[in-house]
């Protein structure tokens, strides 16, 4: 009875926050998703909780939107993204998201102005995952080069040299990094100190990280 009588009084709570208007612009705005096990009738069943972290024009993070489903999509990111629009938001300057197919096309079907930035930490991890062992040090050095380059364009030329030691070995790491390059280079048109606001999803991933703890 107690905690029914908590409950009763806190979903009202949420449904309210979740409601509220937002901010019409967002410089950037984080998204990601986290997997719980979850019981459900007595069974436990996988669930997706959806995160959206944005950062208001005065440099404010705010938690915009929680959503639950049962897996991670980009049809139901979209969903999301309409929710958002719906409550206020008209612009993302920035989208902060990991390499989930389909993600940067649902971004810009609600908002077709926005930058998508994929995340390199993500890219990176995937990439070195399917690296011999033997040679994961001078690939992540090689690979190094690219994404720590001062300019776009002296990325591109490491990212060809990256190509032509290791594209006959490593096909479908250097074809993933060519194929998404648009997206992973975003953040080569902004100053340092906005690069390593954008370039991961760390903010968000600390953000389910603290969510998971406080949950467990």
């Amino acid at each position: 009875p107690a905690i029914t009588a908590i409950t009763d009084k806190l979903i009202p709570k949420l449904e309210e926050w979740r409601k509220r208007p937002l901010d019409s612009i967002y410089t950037f705005v984080y998204l990601d998703a986290i997997h719980y096990k979850v019981r459900d009738e007595g069974h436990y069943v996988s669930k997706a909780f959806y995160t959206v972290l944005g950062v208001t024009t005065s440099g404010k993070k705010e938690i915009l939107g929680l959503y639950l489903n049962e897996s991670e999509g980009a049809k139901f990111w979209l969903q999301v993204l309409t929710d958002l629009q719906n409550r206020g938001v008209k612009d993302i300057l920035i989208a902060s998201v990991d390499g989930l197919k389909g993600f940067p096309e649902a971004i810009n079907a609600v908002f077709p102005d926005t930058e998508v930035q994929l995340c390199i930490v993500h890219q990176i991890r995937n990439s070195l995952k399917y690296v011999a062992s033997k040679n994961q040090k001078q690939f992540a050095s090689e690979l190094k080069k690219v994404y720590q380059a001062f300019t776009k364009e002296e990325a591109e030329l490491e990212l060809d040299k990256l190509e032509e030691i290791w594209g006959k070995k490593y096909p479908n790491i250097t074809t993933s990094w060519t194929t998404h390059w648009n997206e992973l280079s975003t953040f080569f048109k902004y100053p340092d100190s906005v690069r390593k606001l954008i370039y991961t999803t760390n903010p968000i991933e600390s953000l389910n990280a603290t969510i998971k703890r406080k949950t467990k």
